[in-house]
């Protein structure tokens, strides 16, 4: 018989929340702002992320990537094409859940980081523990979205002339640097 105390007690997974565009494949930068690419041949993995994501899977971490893509809303990239681009990320790195925000920047919605929608979607649907996750990203909304879902959070500080003004729990150059950082 399952009574409210024993799902107190059922053990949580711990989760590591990835962005896309700038942690694990390469940003289209333009006037040191960074872009998602819109076509498969732009997608490419950064050096070092396969390993990573491999070492942080081999840990026991749930792994997951939460994506802002404003470029489906605004009818710049077709969505097949970013469907292409996701297959190819869970052919190459174990990952086991991608969420999308496809909404303009205006819409509002509450899966758009900074909001944390996909991550607490994601944590009631994989029974994560927040306080013992983390949120990898490379933007203030990554940031945001990690503190507000309740998660550590680390920044790849890629020097994007937007900046980021929110203080992350830890501050690195690539994905790589942040596997040091993870509490296994």
């Amino acid at each position: 018989m399952v009574t409210a105390q024993s799902l107190d007690t059922k053990i949580r997974n711990r989760a590591v929340f990835l962005d896309r565009d700038g942690v694990i494949n390469r940003a289209i930068v333009k006037g040191g702002k960074p872009y998602a690419p819109r076509e498969l041949k732009e997608f490419r993995l950064l050096p070092g992320a396969t390993a990573a994501v491999q070492d942080l899977k081999c840990s026991g971490f749930v792994i997951f990537v939460v994506t802002n893509q404003p470029d489906i809303g605004h009818g710049l990239i077709d969505p097949q094409a970013l469907e292409r681009m996701h297959e190819r990320l869970r052919e190459r790195l174990p990952i086991d859940d991608i969420r999308v925000c496809p909404h303009r920047q205006d819409e509002g919605c509450m899966c758009r980081k900074p909001r944390p929608g996909m991550l607490n979607s994601l944590a009631e649907e994989w029974n994560i523990d927040m306080a013992g996750s983390y949120m990898i990203g490379d933007r203030e909304s990554d940031i945001n979205a990690g503190k507000n879902a309740g998660c550590k959070t680390i920044l790849i500080d890629r020097n994007y002339a937007e900046g980021c003004s929110v203080k992350p729990n830890f501050r690195v150059r690539s994905i790589r640097d942040s596997i040091e950082l993870i509490q296994f």
